[in-house]
């Protein structure tokens, strides 16, 4: 092609395009596709991020052991604009009179309690499908259309934040509160009205929100004393620190005093993933198996706060006062060193109401009892695990019925199809266990649903 035929195809082209005006069709072209593809994906990503802390960064998390599982990365996107706007309209809350310091927890105006069911039959939400109304509402309708009796709802999640404002100026003004619920005790009502059992799901130990605020309660890296951060990048407080112990306790107090029932601790542990080599305590961490609690390991220190939780939950507050269940994972059912994590079943069973072992089949590793893919094998996960639970609770003289495990209804390493569900359940019973929370990071429930409903 010689050069006049390329100024002569130049010009047609210049000609298609609009001439001398090219640059401002091509920058009107460019600037409403950023309209209507990038900005919006844009702020869906920027939602999705802040919605995710409530997740904590889906099933990868804590080696595929901790109760932030999560097999969607928009679990709840169906209704994400509704839930946007739950998250972003201005609350006012009054303020009210409440030492958060005192035992003897001061009931609010109006606030009533359910009875613990026997046996307990739950499912988890998240702050923000609790905070929407459209998808708050289609969980209580399955647990009004079934047997289901409970539910569970994150008060604290494991990012540190509260799930709305309380009223309680010495837990508010900490800066870790964010609106996902307009009205929680208005929520926990409702909840009541319709006989269901409400428990506060509190994260203890893993906080980027209040290691930011207090670095001293953080875990510190010992490369150069910064606050060290695990592989989801969440930091973590001190599990022996006093402070840390009551700042939860608070926050627990102040959960029963809006009418939660229960109080359900989780992340109650050692970290277990990220840079361990990097890790440092503000006191020495031994390896050490020693039963002297005054001794300091992992197990010892964690036991200490569970003593401590006794006391000021059950013991000093007398009659008034919330159920403890306390989240462990899978293994302590069957393991009795502490997994290098802290947690040691005869060491906390004694000490609060309930112990829920998360005993997702799952999170098994490949070789489990012989198991090749355990997720596939969920009767024999559940029922293995928790015989073995139950046998060391009574050979401990406690009540087998403490033991409440975490159930599976999410896909990994298996699609959990409603027999599935049904092979869970059946191996907690057949080991005298009746009672069961259920897990589903997206809150859908699907496969529970279809068995409960047919049921």
């Amino acid at each position: 092609m010689n050069k006049k035929q390329k100024n002569s195809n130049l010009k047609y082209f210049k000609h298609l395009m609009g001439g001398k005006n090219v640059p401002y069709i091509l920058g009107g072209i460019f600037l409403l596709f950023l309209t209507i593809f990038v900005l919006p994906n844009l702020f869906s990503v920027t939602f999705d991020a802040s919605h995710m802390k409530a997740e904590v960064a889906g099933i990868s998390s804590g080696s595929l052991v901790d109760n932030s599982a999560s097999t969607s990365s928009a679990p709840i996107a169906e209704n994400s604009n509704q839930i946007l706007s739950a998250s972003t309209t201005a609350v006012t809350v009054s303020e009210i009179e409440f030492d958060a310091n005192d035992p003897i927890i001061q009931m609010r105006p109006g606030v009533t309690h359910v009875k613990t069911p026997v046996p307990v039959k739950a499912i988890y939400i998240s702050s923000w499908v609790a905070g929407s109304n459209d998808l708050k509402n289609k969980i209580k309708k399955l647990i009004e259309d079934t047997e289901l009796n409970s539910v569970i709802i994150d008060f604290k999640d494991s990012t540190g934040k509260i799930s709305g404002k309380t009223g309680v100026p010495e837990i508010d003004n900490v800066g870790c509160t964010e609106n996902r619920i307009k009205d929680i005790q208005g929520l926990v009502k409702e909840l009541h009205d319709s006989n269901i059992y409400v428990i506060a799901r509190i994260a203890v130990f893993q906080d980027s929100c209040m290691t930011g605020k207090h670095t001293d309660y953080a875990v510190k890296r010992k490369s150069d004393g910064g606050i060290w951060k695990d592989r989801k990048g969440l930091s973590w407080m001190y599990a022996g620190s006093k402070d840390v112990w009551d700042y939860n306790v608070k926050i627990a107090r102040v959960a029963y005093s809006i009418g939660f029932d229960e109080i359900n601790f989780d992340y109650i542990r050692f970290p277990s993933d990220g840079n361990m080599k990097d890790l440092s305590y503000p006191v020495s961490v031994s390896n050490s198996t020693s039963t002297d609690v005054s001794v300091n390991t992992r197990s010892n220190i964690l036991s200490r706060f569970f003593i401590y939780v006794n006391d000021e939950l059950i013991k000093k507050a007398g009659d008034n006062r919330p159920k403890i269940s306390a989240d462990v994972f899978g293994l302590v059912a069957t393991n009795y060193d502490d997994l290098g994590i802290g947690q040691v079943l005869e060491k906390i069973l004694p000490h609060v109401d309930y112990v829920a072992p998360m005993v997702y089949p799952s999170h098994f590793a490949p070789g489990w009892n012989g198991y090749s893919k355990p997720a596939t094998h969920p009767y024999e996960v559940i029922s293995i695990s928790m015989g073995k639970a139950v046998a060391r609770a009574k050979a401990m003289g406690e009540d087998p019925n403490k033991l409440r495990p975490w159930l599976q209804d999410f896909n990994l390493g298996a699609t959990y199809t409603p027999q599935m569900i049904k092979d869970q359940i059946r191996g907690a019973k057949d080991v005298g266990l009746d009672s069961w929370m259920m897990w589903d990071p997206a809150n859908k429930y699907n496969s529970t649903k279809k068995i409960l409903i047919e049921e």
